[in-house]
Order: C-alpha cells, then sequence, then structure tokens
C-alpha cells in the first residue's frame, strides 16, 4: 500500500484536530455511535422485511401523540433517572442532583466512551434512538408498543402532575 493513502483513523483524527484545535470533540467516537444507530435502524428494517412485517403507512395523531410524549419519557428515564444510572456509569460521572428525580452527570473518557457518554446523558441526543426503537417495535408488535407508549404517556403526564402539585404547594405554604 502506498505511504500516501491514509487509513480511516488517521483522518478523523486530523479531521478532530482541524474540527476544534482547541477542544476535545471525538468525531471517531461519533462517527462509531452514528453508524451504530444506522446499523442498527436498517437491521431492523431487514428483519422486519424477512419476516413479514411492514410499518404501517401512517401513524394516526393520536399514535403520533403518544408516540412522541412516550419517546420524551423514554429518552428522559434513559438519560436522567437515578435508576439508569447504572447504564451509564461507565460513560458517565454523576455530578450531583439536577431536576427532581433526575441526576447530573457529565461524559467521561475519551473518543468513542466520551461520545456515549455524551449520548447516555443527554435526553436531546437519546429521542431519536428512543423514537426509533418505539417505532421499529410498533412495527413488530403493534400491540405492545401502543402498551408501552400508553404506558410512557402515562409517568409523562404523571410527572407534570408532580411538578404542577409541588409548585402549588410551594405558592401555598407559609413564606418564612
Amino acid at each position: 500500500m502506498p505511504s500516501t493513502q491514509r487509513t480511516a483513523r488517521e483522518a478523523v483524527r486530523e479531521h478532530e484536530h482541524e474540527y476544534a484545535p482547541d477542544a476535545e470533540r471525538p468525531l471517531g467516537g461519533y462517527l462509531a455511535v452514528l453508524s451504530s444507530f444506522g446499523t442498527g435502524v436498517v437491521g431492523a428494517a431487514l428483519a422486519a422485511r424477512w419476516a413479514g412485517r411492514r410499518a404501517p403507512k401512517r401513524l394516526s395523531t393520536r399514535e403520533l401523540v403518544l408516540l412522541t410524549l412516550a419517546t420524551h419519557k423514554l429518552a428522559r428515564m434513559v438519560a436522567k433517572d437515578a435508576v439508569a444510572s447504572p447504564l451509564r456509569a461507565p460513560f458517565a460521572r454523576y455530578q450531583g442532583t439536577s431536576a427532581p428525580a433526575e441526576v447530573a452527570e457529565e461524559p467521561r473518557g475519551k473518543g468513542l466512551r466520551h461520545a456515549v457518554g455524551e449520548l447516555v446523558t443527554c435526553p436531546f441526543c437519546l429521542a431519536p434512538w428512543a423514537a426509533s426503537a418505539l417505532l421499529i417495535l410498533h412495527a413488530a408488535a403493534p400491540a405492545t408498543a401502543r402498551t408501552c407508549t400508553t404506558g410512557l404517556t402515562a409517568v409523562a403526564g404523571s410527572d407534570f402532575l408532580q411538578y404542577a402539585y409541588a409548585a402549588a404547594q410551594e405558592r401555598h405554604s407559609p413564606h418564612d
């Protein structure tokens, strides 16, 4: 192989430096995370096709609302719930608490470990993964998907009511 050819890893490292010379931006790790997402979605689509399953032509408004709320809740649960911290621990460092019943964490490590840490601590970043998983479940097992999205939506609604209740209590409590 001629010496002028570079490996993909060398090219990514060069781009990392040029992209963010003064910051740690693990482009190679991001590329691996994006590749796994794409591979997973394509693999699920191929498996569904092989099994004779087809995605619905469209979602009803009700299904879309449930999917939206369930995606929000699933992404927040994975990224912020204390009980999910063992899933994030290899990639994140505990910083403290943030919102009620949520933890604050920061990504740790370098490269792929850091990229996964950014993914699993960010509900915005996890939302496409959660939505894709729920949509794949919807295509594979519609009744199970409806049960999951309805349950997650109920939990999201309960969270909202917990916040509203706490705010109402605070408003009506005696001030010191």
